[in-house]
């Protein structure tokens, strides 16, 4: 017996609508729109206003529920340590590349 996924996807690109995308990530539609409201999920907005997620915010999420999880914080303060993380992440880079200017 074949099986088919029921996933609808936005025209002409590999993105997840609201539905598929919450239930992907395990979390209530309801908490993906507030995530995304929050700024800690970058939703693409269509011409009637639905949202589409890129398959690659499904580690966005991964992450957030990690450091929520791990750190017992909430979905604000998330926001705060995943771009202080994400800075340092960027730091580091230009570290690694100045170095290897100076090496050479």
């Amino acid at each position: 017996m074949t099986s088919y996924a029921l996933v609808r996807r936005h025209p002409g690109a590999a993105h997840l609508d609201l539905a598929t995308f919450a239930h992907a990530v395990g979390l209530h539609p309801d908490l993906v729109r507030r995530l995304a409201a929050l700024g800690l999920l970058d939703p693409v907005v269509d011409a009637r206003g639905e949202l589409w997620f890129p398959a690659a915010q499904i580690a966005v999420v991964a992450r957030v529920q990690r450091l929520r999880a791990g750190f017992s914080l909430n979905y604000a303060a998330v926001g705060v340590v995943a771009d202080l993380l994400d800075r340092i992440a960027d730091l580091e880079a230009a570290l690694r590349v100045r170095s290897r200017r100076s090496g050479d």
